[in-house]
């Protein structure tokens, strides 16, 4: 159950957070906007960079399979200074999830889950309400936080591009016509 709601969530955010990248890219060599200029931008001055919102896309889906019972999650300790950077990122993590045993994640949803935050906090709770009320919503916070930083910059993202990944899902003749 806990594999199911994390693994294949960060699967595709991920997936779809790289798509986004590869249209910004593309875009701003059209609009003589520099991958500096993309990779540096941030919603506010107190919020961080896209580069920090992607690696910490990447951190926030390699962090709760560890504390889970996934070994050997990769080293993402520094932000990328381009685009190839953090696509880098992206594929280490995606790499290393297609490796995550979906029986040491499920093993006991009850089970004792605590981790410090930097500022000295400490949080106790069961796997299942750490992956509910902790990973997902990291998880996402940073997803989205990427996705807005491109469209603040000006890149044509829409809703398809961030979950594209449903229209695997669509019920055939239900679409709108173009």
């Amino acid at each position: 159950m806990l594999y199911e709601m994390t693994i294949p969530a960060y699967r595709n955010g991920l997936r779809a957070l790289s798509a986004q990248l590869d249209k910004a890219l593309a875009w701003g060599a059209d609009n003589d906007i520099g991958e500096l200029q993309l990779v540096v931008a941030r919603l506010a001055p107190d919020m961080f960079p896209l580069a920090s919102q992607v690696r910490f896309s990447c951190l926030q889906a390699l962090q709760p399979p560890t504390r889970l019972g996934a070994a050997g999650a990769p080293e993402l300790s520094d932000d990328a200074t381009e685009f190839a950077g953090l696509q880098a990122q992206i594929a280490t993590t995606l790499g290393w999830l297609d490796t995550v045993d979906a029986a040491a994640i499920d093993a006991d949803p009850d089970r004792a889950v605590s981790f410090d935050l930097p500022n000295g906090m400490t949080f106790d709770m069961t796997a299942r309400t750490y992956v509910r009320d902790w990973a997902q919503p990291q998880f996402y916070f940073h997803l989205v936080a990427a996705y807005t930083i491109l469209r603040h910059m000006g890149v044509p993202l829409g809703k398809v591009d961030y979950v594209g990944y449903m229209m695997a899902y669509l019920r055939p003749g239900t679409a709108p016509a173009a």
